[in-house]
């Protein structure tokens, strides 16, 4: 287990948008709410814990972007997500800076 937490540690990326809206397209990519830690989300995904994973969605903090957040999106290309796949699906986190 901690090899696999290293390697979404390690594989933690900072990405635009322009690199992620290929992946909407086949309905891949899920947001994280900004209050949970990413790679712990990726961690309970990888490992296919779901009672973790479905009491987030149950939350409401892991969702599918609405047709309203890609075409924000789609008009700031470069707006920055912390980002991290576990197959088959991307997980974002937008990134605000101050």
């Amino acid at each position: 287990m901690s090899e696999l937490l290293d390697r979404l540690k390690t594989d933690l990326a900072e990405v635009p948008w322009k690199d992620l809206r290929i992946h909407l397209q086949r309905d891949a990519i899920i947001i994280v709410a900004d209050d949970l830690d990413l790679v712990t989300v990726a961690l309970a995904v990888a490992e296919d814990n779901k009672p973790q994973v479905e009491g987030w969605i149950t939350a409401g903090q892991l969702v599918k972007p609405t047709a309203e957040q890609a075409e924000a999106w789609e008009s700031e290309l470069e707006k920055p997500f912390r980002v991290l796949i576990v197959q088959p699906f991307i997980l974002v986190q937008p990134v605000s800076h101050a």
